[in-house]
């Protein structure tokens, strides 16, 4: 960058111009595939309908509840985990500086897994000839999204303490995280041995993570989380771009590194706790999208990280959307979706990356 009398370069600003753009239309997508999110499904709406409709102007009784009671908490659900699982993802990336950084990475998934495990096999008290009822009975119980939330986030407290004793160095929460991943899956799998038929079905189905558990309180719960952790995130912006030239330039340009990457870490995780123990697992979303959006439009977090966030919004609620369309009347579980796009993604951003 030169500077010209106090004035910022033409190719800066036509640089800045085109990462603000890029947000901007990210944001148009966003609020495009709501719309049509609230659309489509077994039962089509026009999309006239769907805005008289959340203005109040329309009196059909069956597009009102089809959009406010199972379509409108599904989309804003989708966009609100998303974009949390989003920008944890683009977070942990940077404050670990590896690009398979994300909570996903450092056990906060298999800690879930297992909580809800213990939750299925402590609260079960069904026939296992009743297996469809069994399995719904057991799910929505607070116990088990009590007990999710718990040993996810007690990854976390494990990584901070283990890295407070031996150094916050990426390597140390990385390795960390791998050892309790491997654990809280052997714990899984011990639960597993000994469960009936509807205590496993119930396990497994609790792992697909799905938009449809998703409640109003639910919902404003992973909204707010997302919305204090990004203010966060969004602050030190400027810090995490010094962080990717390396710790030690970091420290000599004033910034506190462990701090910084402790509260990172914990904000990241508790996000993710959050999701996951009230919509199950959905992988990719914070590993995938902030490659992509950094393959668009760079690695400076001032920009990387709104794009991020209304990025992975975009990206689950098309997944959720459609899961609902693929199979219809069916609705197939979003984690289906999110591994079934993520994957060849990943794949070929790898492959481009490489290429050029």
């Amino acid at each position: 960058m030169h500077l010209n009398h106090g004035q910022l370069s033409p190719a800066y600003l036509r640089h800045l111009r085109r990462q603000r753009i890029a947000i901007l239309i990210l944001c148009t997508g966003l609020v495009g595939g709501i719309f049509f999110s609230l659309s489509l499904g077994a039962a089509d709406i026009p999309l006239l309908s769907v805005t008289k409709t959340l203005l109040g102007l329309d009196s059909n009784a069956t597009y009102s509840h089809i959009i406010r009671q199972i379509r409108l908490p599904q989309a804003l659900a989708a966009v609100s985990a998303g974009a949390g699982l989003a920008i944890a993802g683009a977070v942990m990336q940077s404050i670990l500086r590896n690009p398979l950084g994300s909570p996903f990475t450092l056990g906060i998934s298999h800690g879930a897994a297992f909580g809800a495990a213990l939750g299925v096999m402590l609260l079960s008290r069904t026939e296992p000839t009743a297996l469809p009822e069994g399995i719904f009975t057991l799910l929505p119980s607070f116990l088990t999204t009590s007990l999710a939330f718990v040993f996810s986030l007690s990854a976390a407290a494990v990584i901070i303490a283990v890295s407070r004793l031996r150094g916050t160095t990426p390597e140390t929460m990385i390795l960390t995280g791998v050892g309790l991943g491997a654990l809280f899956t052997a714990g899984t799998m011990f639960l597993q041995f000994f469960a009936d038929d509807v205590q496993l079905a119930a396990m497994v189905f609790w792992t697909f993570g799905d938009t449809t558990r998703a409640s109003w309180p639910g919902i404003a719960l992973i909204a707010g989380a997302t919305l204090l952790a990004t203010v966060y995130f969004i602050a030190n912006s400027w810090n995490y771009n010094i962080i990717d030239i390396g710790d030690e330039a970091a420290k000599g340009l004033g910034v506190r590194v462990d701090r910084l990457r402790l509260i990172t870490m914990f904000l990241a995780t508790l996000l993710t706790a959050i999701i996951v123990s009230l919509l199950g697992i959905i992988g990719f979303v914070g590993l995938v999208v902030p490659h992509l959006i950094r393959s668009l439009i760079g690695a400076d977090h001032r920009f990387l990280l709104p794009a991020t966030l209304v990025g992975g919004g975009l990206l689950l609620l098309i997944s959720d959307t459609a899961a609902r369309l693929l199979l219809a009347p069916h609705v197939l579980p979003v984690s289906i979706l999110t591994a079934f796009m993520g994957a060849p993604l990943l794949l070929y951003l790898i492959i481009r990356k490489k290429s050029c």
